[in-house]
């Protein structure tokens, strides 16, 4: 350790899934590379961190002790960077920062001032885009593993479950369900042997949480589930985690190598007689396998369909023996509250949701990227403040929250807080963290019917409810989208939803008619359009379409004639076209391209 308290300046750049796929590998190679050629590779140290938030703006690189905060760097810009800041006496290059850091005085601000990160508050991401989540001498250097050694050298198990308890901790994986109250009913079940287990299957659309997680800071998991396994007598542990997270199952393989290389996994943990290891095991990216249930049979080596709850799993999981399941995000919430206390945690957010929640906010909004924030922060304030807004003067129209389980907020309900019951009350949820922005030209039947898609895609089959009405469902949505939908169409939804709602065996089934009937609810007017007046508002949905051409601004340049692909377009040259409804196939190319306007939808 003593060698890297040595260097002079500190690069930090993202190693994540976004930075990566935005080419930040080969801003580190350029650095790497410069670096050697300026001779400064002992004076400044080269990190990969996680992810910062801001992934819009990758690949992100920061610059110690300045805060210089580069975004979108190009291996062009890296290599500048080493010539004119790294470089004995270098000064910061101003226009390769992020221009919000930059006042019009040419100072720069921190990070932590500008709009995206004010109103964060880093607790399950307190550690990434911090260490090098390889190093776990830099997670043991911020507090890593003093959480499990106080529990096993100070704690018995009941105080564990009591502070956690305590702190008002509730499942980040989408049910809510109290984190303390789960691993009670684990430690009062009989069983000779128990398991701790993470879901890091994280399957809806849009979510990165729990991956960003697990790339940042992997020991933080690690850390808790020994915690929990402690709390409720268990041995071993699992990480279920998809397959399509590459990076994410390198590093957690190379934290679970390190931390049982420190003895901090295995036997006789910090000289105790506790003992615990972990496993992973890849899932194969079935969306069905976030239920507790269906998680457990797919570790087990069957096919990942849910199993008729009760028994639960706190009384019989994985192999038929009790066991606890949380997700990535809850994990990473333990070790700050057995360290900082129960007090501490549940002096944030709300009266019924305590603490921060992550989200992955993507769609319409100008800051794409990882969000973290106390429960009880409005949807405007993530949207209009944290987010930047929508981009190109549209206004804002929805946010889908809870992903295919979830439903659609309208706009006027902007203010309302975030937490687990104000979601619930509006016909939504807060599932895993996801949330989509919509803007105006958003077709509101086009979203849940895009989400009933996949549904059925995702649907194990196992019982009729969820297998039969998901796909009836969608029959419906398409049905209306397609121009022939009938008024009773929209009963005939409510009443399928309800049946579904019922008595389909699990939640997937239970909750996928929620985007449908949010929209529904918030949106009417939008399906009595594309009903009764055969009409897409938003003009999304093709079939409901119709191309024409304005006669008094057609000059008859003969262009979208010559690019429509099937010869739906007639009209000599300098005279007015038209378009014949019967070849449209309703690509656009007509309209995208007329230099004059004249083409236009109704």
């Amino acid at each position: 350790m003593a060698a890297k308290t040595s260097y002079r300046k500190q690069v930090l750049i993202c190693g994540g899934t976004g930075c990566t796929s935005s080419g930040s590998k080969h801003v580190v190679d350029a650095l790497e590379e410069a670096l050697k050629e300026s001779k400064l590779e002992k004076e400044v140290l080269l990190v990969k961190t996680g992810c910062f938030g801001l992934c819009a703006l990758g690949p992100i690189m920061i610059v110690y002790p300045e805060g210089a905060f580069y975004s979108q760097i190009t291996p062009e810009g890296a290599r500048r960077v080493v010539k004119e800041h790294l470089a004995q006496g270098g000064s910061v290059v101003k226009e390769l920062l992020y221009q919000e850091t930059v006042h019009t005085d040419g100072s720069i601000i921190s990070l932590s001032e500008t709009q995206f990160y004010k109103k964060q508050m880093r607790v399950a991401l307190r550690n990434c885009g911090v260490i090098s989540p390889e190093d776990i001498d830099e997670y043991i250097a911020v507090d890593g593993y003093q959480a499990l050694a106080k529990v096993l050298t100070s704690m018995t198990p009941d105080d564990v479950i009591r502070e956690v308890t305590a702190s008002g901790l509730r499942g980040r994986g989408g049910g809510g369900f109290p984190t303390g109250k789960k691993w009670a009913f684990a430690r009062a079940s009989e069983g000779d042997m128990k398991y701790v287990c993470c879901n890091a299957d994280e399957g809806d659309p849009g979510a990165f949480m729990d991956r960003s997680i697990l790339e940042g800071d992997p020991h933080c998991v690690l850390e808790a589930m020994a915690i929990a396994a402690y709390a409720i007598g268990a041995q071993r542990g699992y990480v279920y985690i998809r397959a399509e997270y590459p990076i994410a199952v390198q590093r957690l393989a190379i934290a679970l190598t390190q931390a049982r290389a420190h003895g901090l996994l295995g036997n006789n943990i910090f000289g105790t007689t506790f003992s615990f290891d972990i496993e992973i095991r890849l899932g194969a990216g079935a969306f069905v396998c976030g239920e507790e249930t269906a998680l457990m049979t797919s570790i087990e080596g069957h096919r990942g369909e849910p199993r008729p709850r009760p028994p639960f799993p706190a009384v019989k999981g994985l192999f038929g023996k009790p066991t606890v399941l949380n997700n990535v995000e809850t994990y990473a919430n333990v070790c700050p509250i057995i360290l900082k206390g129960s007090k501490w945690y549940s002096s944030i957010g709300t009266a019924t949701s305590k603490g921060t929640k992550v989200f992955a906010v993507g769609g319409k909004i100008t800051n794409i990227g990882l969000v973290e924030i106390p429960m009880g922060t409005t949807l405007r304030e993530i949207i209009e403040e944290i987010g930047g807004g929508i981009p190109d003067g549209k206004k804002f129209k929805a946010a889908q929250t809870g992903g295919p389980s979830g439903g659609c907020i309208p706009a006027c309900h902007i203010d309302t807080p975030i937490d687990y019951d104000s979601l619930l009350a509006l016909g939504s949820m807060m599932g895993s963290g996801g949330l989509i922005v919509l803007d105006e030209d958003t077709c509101m039947v086009d979203i849940s019917k895009f989400y009933l898609e996949f549904t059925v895609a995702e649907s194990c089959g196992k019982c009729t409810p969820c297998r039969i009405g998901t796909r009836r469902l969608l029959q419906y949505l398409e049905k209306i989208t397609s121009g022939h939908g009938e008024p009773e169409d929209l009963e005939k939804i409510e009443e399928l939803a309800l049946h579904m709602k019922s008595s389909s065996l699990c939640a997937l089934g239970q909750t996928a008619s929620n985007p449908v009937l949010s929209t529904i609810k918030y949106f009417r007017d939008e399906y009595v359009a594309h009903i009764e007046d055969k009409s897409c508002p938003s003009k999304v949905c093709k079939d409901l379409i119709v191309y024409e051409i304005d006669p008094s601004k057609c000059r008859g340049c003969t262009k979208c004639a010559r690019l429509c692909p099937v010869g739906a377009i007639a009209g000599s040259p300098k005279q007015m076209h038209v378009i014949d409804r019967e070849k449209c196939i309703k690509c656009g190319l007509c309209m995208r391209n007329c230099n004059f306007d004249a083409v236009y939808t109704r």
